[in-house]
């Protein structure tokens, strides 16, 4: 698994390097590559323990990080996600309707969906993105992303501190959640697939 790479070799680099690495680490979390907090922020903590890092520190880069990658994903959703969904989207089964309800659901629901998405394993790496097709404001982007991923590493800091040598015991749990997250978003993008499917057959009857 990628989180237990992670433990493995790059403990070591955080270790060595400071708080550049958490920052770099938490800005690859925002993103969409596959670098889990839950591999990065126990072992912060377990530092912390060790007075080898603050816990104002670590929380402070690792949000800046988690903002800056953040806002990457959201500016690649706003500036090229429209013209590649324009264009490739008949292929990925969306079309306009679908970005007008991604633009309805972000203004009517963003905020909530910003802060929530934070805290759950896979979902996190990607809701920036759609958050930027969606043109969600994006001072309340910023806003509800600071306060989520703040929160949230706080929440594997402190779990990483009081467990100290057992920090990665947190990882093994959330690979658990990971997993169970993974599956659930399968089956929604078959029932999406299944009813996409079903509404263009229905206006091909039509037609």
């Amino acid at each position: 698994m990628i989180a237990e790479f992670i433990a493995e070799h790059i403990t070591g680099f955080i270790e060595s390097t400071g708080y550049l690495s958490v920052f770099v680490l938490m800005l690859m979390e925002s993103m969409v590559f596959p670098v889990p907090s839950e591999a990065v922020m126990p072992f912060a903590g377990f530092l912390v323990s060790e007075n080898k890092f603050t816990f104002e520190g670590v929380i402070f880069f690792s949000t800046l990080g988690s903002i800056a990658g953040s806002l990457i994903s959201y500016y690649m959703g706003a500036y090229g996600g429209k013209p590649f969904l324009n264009r490739y989207g008949q292929y990925l089964l969306l079309n306009h309707d679908d970005l007008e309800s991604t633009e309805r659901f972000f203004k009517k629901h963003g905020e909530i969906a910003i802060f929530v998405s934070r805290f759950i394993p896979v979902v996190r790496h990607l809701i920036s993105i759609p958050a930027g097709i969606g043109g969600m404001d994006v001072m309340k982007f910023s806003l509800y992303t600071i306060l989520g991923a703040g929160i949230w590493n706080t929440i594997l800091a402190v779990g990483g501190f009081y467990l100290k040598e057992n920090w990665d015991t947190l990882m093994k749990y959330t690979g658990i959640i990971d997993i169970l997250v993974i599956i659930a978003l399968i089956a929604l993008l078959a029932v999406f697939i299944y009813q996409h499917l079903k509404r263009r057959n229905k206006r091909n009857n039509n037609s």
